[in-house]
């Protein structure tokens, strides 16, 4: 591999899932299902994390229990609180947590982030999801589930006026100046003065501008509008591929697309997942990895294969093939609306496995990529990508906790940090400072003071505003 260290380090996330990412991680006598509801489980993981210097842990989220609970430990915490608990117990370690932005309201979730930003000295992360959970609308009181467009147009708004909001104080609007008795500066603090085709929102945010100025922005989505969406919004971006090729057609397209709006290659970066099953030999990894496949339940495997793709598969031929045809009509990797489908699809046509073997092939981390070798191969792995320009880091998704995770933190992040690909300390204290992500500055701060309207008048590019800058409750249309 490569014998220099590259211009550039790679980003290690910790993607926790509860016993672990592999679906049968809970019957291993290696984890601890029991303590997935426990504070001190989450605790221990992150400082695991933070004392190999990964740049954050990362929880996924749905506002809906996922049927086969009788099957697997899908229950989970609510992951900013989870994380406030965790902000507690480290110093350095970034914390990004998934909520939807169909089901929240924006000035509650922009106080959650801004909060979590501010109580961790700069460490908070949102991974922004529209939710594509059919089940989830009804928990909310709703008749149907809005469908894909509407969902991103909503999520377009939604981190329009969130980010409107964290803005709302300028950095130097809080003044405590005893002397004078004057704690803020009210021509400083604006409204978000927002009205968009599904959101509305009219005052000012009710705290200071956090030590990020903004947590950052992560997305996960990959179909047309999702990629779209990151192109525009995301900081950094989670995804899913099997090859090489696959991911570096992703990442070409996403650097471009960001470029085509004026961003820079480097203010979005990308990261797939990587689920490892390590051990001393080849033959040993592989071994356990046969050893948790076999303990997976197909009848969970065939409704996570239908959700996943939207294809059904019948029980009864496990031991067939998989019908080729039913994926035939899957789609080009950069041009889609249904990514995990497409992944799934590249493996049936690679590797034309009988049913019970796709099941396999999936069960480790639905549909990322899974990697079972040495600590050498599984480095290997990571730098390849990161080199060959399909990756800027990993999501890395422990099969089983707290072991994988174990094994990872001491046996493979020492030879990425020998090869020069990874941090041996901390540089910054902030998430950003991990990512090398700048800090966004204040859209007010870029005001010049001449700009500034009269006294009445409305300012449609920045919220309204009066009296020498001070905020109004006149709204405006976004």
């Amino acid at each position: 591999m490569t014998e220099h260290a590259p211009a550039r380090r790679l980003s290690l996330n910790l993607f926790i899932h509860p016993a672990g990412h592999h679906e049968a991680a809970w019957r291993h006598p290696d984890t601890q299902p029991e303590r997935i509801f426990t504070a001190d489980f989450y605790t221990d993981l992150a400082r695991t994390a933070e004392a190999a210097r990964f740049d954050a842990v990362f929880f996924a989220d749905g506002p809906v229990l996922h049927d086969g609970v009788e099957f697997n430990s899908v229950g989970r915490l609510e992951p900013i609180l989870t994380l406030a608990s965790i902000a507690a117990a480290t110093t350095r370690i970034g914390l990004i947590a998934t909520a939807s932005t169909t089901f929240y309201d924006p000035y509650n979730l922009a106080r959650l982030f801004s909060t979590l930003d501010h109580l961790s000295n700069g460490r908070a992360g949102w991974n922004i999801v529209t939710t594509a959970s059919e089940d989830a609308a009804r928990n909310f009181g709703l008749d149907s589930h809005p469908d894909h467009v509407e969902r991103y147009a909503r999520a377009a708004e939604f981190v329009e006026v969130t980010t409107r909001l964290w803005d709302s104080w300028e950095d130097d609007a809080v003044l405590i100046d005893r002397a004078s008795g004057r704690y803020a500066d009210p021509a400083k603090i604006h409204d978000a003065a927002f009205r968009g085709e599904h959101l509305r929102v009219e005052g000012a945010f009710n705290a200071a501008r956090s030590p990020q100025g903004h947590p950052v922005l992560v997305q996960a989505g990959a179909s047309n509008e999702g990629r779209a969406f990151a192109s525009r919004y995301a900081e950094a971006i989670f995804t899913a591929h099997q090859r090489l090729s696959d991911a570096q057609a992703f990442y070409a397209d996403v650097k471009a697309g960001a470029e085509a709006l004026g961003r820079s290659r480097d203010a979005v970066k990308i990261l797939p997942g990587i689920s490892p099953f390590i051990a001393s030999t080849e033959d040993e990894a592989k071994a356990l990895e046969r050893e948790f496949n076999e303990l997976t339940v197909p009848e969970y495997g065939l409704r996570q294969l239908e959700k996943l793709t939207g294809v059904r598969l019948d029980h009864a031929q496990l031991d067939g093939p998989v019908p080729a045809e039913l994926f035939a009509d899957a789609g080009d990797v950069t041009d889609n609306s249904r990514s995990r489908l497409q992944v799934v699809a590249g493996i049936v046509e690679r590797e034309q496995p009988t049913v019970r073997g796709l099941l396999h092939r999936l069960a480790g981390a639905r549909g990322h990529r899974v990697v079972a070798g040495t600590p050498e191969q599984v480095a290997d792995t990571i730098e390849e990508w990161f080199t060959q320009g399909a990756a800027d880091g990993f999501n890395v998704m422990p099969p089983y906790l707290p072991g994988g995770l174990d094994d990872f933190a001491d046996h493979v992040v020492p030879i990425l940090r020998e090869r020069g690909l990874f941090r041996a300390e901390y540089e910054g204290t902030t998430l950003r400072d991990h990512l090398g992500l700048a800090r966004p500055e204040s859209r007010y701060a870029t005001l010049a003071a001449d700009a500034l309207p009269e006294a009445g008048d409305t300012d449609e590019a920045s919220g309204a505003v009066g009296q020498e800058g001070a905020r109004t409750t006149e709204p405006v249309l976004a």
